[in-house]
């Protein structure tokens, strides 16, 4: 049963939020998703979904480089010495605003210079395998001699927020976790939920 939705990971450059959107399936994921029904026996796809939409969908899902914040591909392009991304003959390659908004997420965390060229800073932070502005905070972190702290809100900042609420028991849910509650900042809401738990 193909009910035609797929959550697809876009970046939006003008308002710099990730988001996991909710979107109609590309006609090649759903050629796929009907390849699938027959792979082991005979089967049958029902399709949740009138085929006018289908044959008005995308042909093909695109690339993760063209809907991806691009901070940390050019961060690598730059650490490997690759010609500027703007430049480089990608097959499929990412749009303008994608460009100027990794290089303007670059330049405000110090990683590169005014004349793009990478600094100090930006070549430790280019030694994580994380994102650029979570790389950065670590960094820093470390100078201000509160890494221990940052690396717990860093790795907050990866998952799912912990402190998720069921809809049905949202009041419920507060109470629950108002013990950890900070007025000052929900990074350290995040710092004494981890101490709790390490406490346990």
């Amino acid at each position: 049963i193909d009910t035609g939705s797929v959550r697809i990971k876009r970046y939006n450059p003008r308002l710099r939020i990730e988001r996991l959107q909710v979107e109609m399936v590309s006609q090649a994921s759903g050629n796929q998703r009907r390849g699938r029904c027959g792979r082991v026996a005979d089967g049958i796809c029902v399709r949740l979904y009138s085929r006018e939409a289908f044959e008005a969908a995308e042909p093909f899902t695109p690339p993760e480089i063209q809907r991806d914040s691009l901070a940390d591909v050019i961060l690598t392009m730059k650490m490997m010495s690759l010609p500027p991304i703007e430049d480089f003959p990608f097959v499929e390659p990412p749009r303008p605003p994608l460009i100027r908004d990794g290089y303007k997420t670059l330049l405000e965390i110090g990683a590169l210079d005014d004349n793009k060229r990478l600094t100090a800073i930006g070549r430790q932070i280019g030694r994580f395998p994380v994102d650029p502005q979570i790389a950065r905070m670590i960094v820093q972190g470390h100078r201000e001699h509160c890494l221990d702290e940052i690396l717990v809100i860093a790795a907050a900042l990866g998952i799912q927020d912990p402190r998720e609420r069921p809809a049905d028991h949202r009041e419920k849910a507060d109470a629950a976790q108002a013990r950890w509650k900070d007025a000052r900042s929900d990074f350290l809401t995040l710092l004494n939920l981890w101490r709790d738990w390490q406490d346990i």
